[in-house]
């Protein structure tokens, strides 16, 4: 509507070359402002960021958004340049010519040598004679008007506007993908970064508490109830939890590098992070909730699921077949626009010039300039260059057509598989729940059956080593939880497999105990992180 407006005020007036310029300087001087103040950031608020402030400050700061909004700018531009076409195009030029050698000079000097009178001439001199004529005068004069109206195009304007309109859709459309990707990649990295810190935790809370069953150890040693074997074992277990809590760490920086990157904020920026994972209830965040909620209600039992998952469930709209779709429309225009070069062209062009011969400083326009005329073109032999564009206009929508088929199947196959996620994350989560008491309850026995002497080292450490994977495991599966709810969430605009261009997480297992016999909780469950860069990682035991 703005670009029809903006058109129709253009055709209430003529557009001269010096209204050309000032309109390029104003559009200059606004691109100017708008890039000062996309220049301008806001400063991160104190304290820990919650999910919703750190997506507005990446939203606010994100290069990938300011460029397809730069593109939805173009893609204006070439609207209104093919818009243009309707209009009538007017020009003012001026020019000055100064002669300083010419064939016709002096040739009028001696014309009326035989004493002939101004009759015999036909015309005196006096009256404005030979020395009038335009014949080599020294200083030449000329402003012109130009318009030129197109009558008869063939469509192509009309074809024109259709394949510009398809690109401005086109652009708008990869503004609200490229929207929907850097929320869900911000949020991959803001739960990443939360879980990393719950791991740094566990780790801490995982060496806390073998130090001090090596303290135990040591004045049972002392006191001569325990083996020094012992006391080796309980330093042994101590010292193995140094290295996975400096990885764990070192995670946790990594993690936090990359949300910062994300939100365009200095390497040394003091980021901190409310903890959204520690939440038993642990409900959707409020950005997502609505969205969310829709779906989670529709998942009540394994039936109703599996109906969400048939065929014959409406599927939500997708962005990326909405691009595919206008991609479509677009090629199917450019066909037609291809065909109608065929078309003549009928054109109606006027050109309005005065014209001035002074033989001084100041001109006077005195003479002038005046045609009018009607311009066709037809096309009759190109040698074969319109048959060879129709064909390759043709094959592109041919291509078009496959493949706005292949996305459709593709989106019907990615949004399933968004809800199954979620429903497997929600099903992982809930089997965390009693695991973590459960577990946290082994080791307090197996820590006052140790203390009263009645149970090993070895039991205190697999109740340990188990607590600790277990409390990892929640946290993993409430990250999973939370990442799948935001992919669901986005999924309307999210491009076709985008969730994974954020980076998979990658898993590194808890370690064996070292220099112990074989023990039933070596090797179980596997803790995932995200900001792990590189392959499997020990955590300790």
């Amino acid at each position: 509507m703005r670009v029809a407006e903006l058109s129709r005020n253009i055709a209430g007036r003529c557009v001269l070359s010096v209204g050309a310029v000032l309109l390029a300087a104003a559009s200059a001087a606004a691109q100017t402002g708008a890039a000062q103040s996309s220049t301008a950031q806001t400063a991160p608020p104190p304290g820990p960021l919650s999910l919703e402030q750190v997506l507005a400050l990446a939203e606010e700061r994100s290069e990938t958004i300011a460029g397809a909004r730069a593109g939805v700018l173009r893609a204006s531009g070439d609207e209104i340049r093919a818009r243009s076409g309707l209009l009538p195009q007017v020009s003012l030029s001026a020019s000055y010519d100064r002669a300083l050698a010419s064939e016709f000079s002096g040739v009028f000097d001696n014309v009326n040598l035989g004493g002939g009178t101004d009759a015999d001439s036909g015309s005196g001199t006096e009256d404005g004679g030979f020395e009038d004529l335009p014949f080599g005068r020294a200083n030449t004069w000329r402003i012109s008007l130009a318009v030129s109206q197109s009558l008869f195009s063939g469509g192509r304007t009309r074809l024109t506007r259709a394949v510009a309109a398809g690109g401005r859709e086109t652009a708008t459309l990869a503004v609200t993908s490229a929207r929907a990707q850097l929320l869900y990649d911000v949020t991959q990295a803001y739960y990443d970064a939360a879980l990393s810190e719950r791991l740094v935790g566990i780790a801490e809370a995982t060496l806390g508490q073998a130090t001090a069953t090596l303290q135990q150890t040591e004045a049972a040693f002392k006191a001569g109830t325990q083996p020094e074997f012992e006391v080796l074992r309980a330093r042994v277990t101590r010292d193995s939890q140094n290295p996975a809590l400096i990885r764990q760490r070192v995670n946790r920086e990594v993690a936090l590098l990359r949300l910062k990157q994300m939100l365009d904020l200095q390497p040394t920026y003091d980021l901190r992070l409310a903890d959204p994972l520690a939440d038993d209830a642990l409900a959707p965040a409020p950005v997502f909730a609505v969205r969310v909620a829709a779906v989670e209600s529709q998942m009540q039992s394994v039936d109703s699921v599996q109906a969400m998952l048939a065929s014959a469930t409406p599927l939500t709209d997708r962005t990326a077949v909405k691009e595919t779709a206008t991609a479509l429309a677009i090629r199917e225009a450019s066909l037609a626009l291809t065909r109608a070069q065929r078309m003549p062209t009928v054109s109606a062009t006027t050109n309005y010039g005065r014209i001035a011969y002074p033989t001084g400083a100041l001109p006077t326009f005195d003479r002038s300039n005046w045609t009018v005329g009607v311009n066709l073109q037809l096309p009759l032999f190109t040698g074969g260059r319109q048959r060879g564009d129709e064909i390759v206009a043709q094959a592109e929508l041919e291509q078009a057509r496959i493949q706005l088929r292949q996305v459709e199947e593709l989106a019907a196959l990615d949004t399933r598989s968004a809800w199954a996620e979620l429903l497997a994350a929600r099903a992982a989560w809930e089997a965390t729940v009693g695991t973590v008491q459960q577990a946290a309850r082994a080791y307090e026995i197996a820590e006052v059956r140790y203390q009263a002497g009645v149970s090993t080292q070895l039991e205190l450490s697999d109740s340990r080593l188990l607590r600790q994977q277990a409390e990892a495991n929640r946290a993993q599966a409430a990250r999973d939880l939370q990442v799948a709810r935001a992919r669901v969430a986005l999924l309307p605009d999210l491009p076709i497999g985008g969730a994974t261009q954020g980076g998979a997480p990658q898993r590194f297992t808890a370690p064996a105990q070292p220099a112990q016999p074989a023990q039933p909780a070596q090797g179980a469950g596997q803790i995932q992180n995200a900001a792990t860069q590189g392959g499997a990682q020990q955590f300790g035991g």
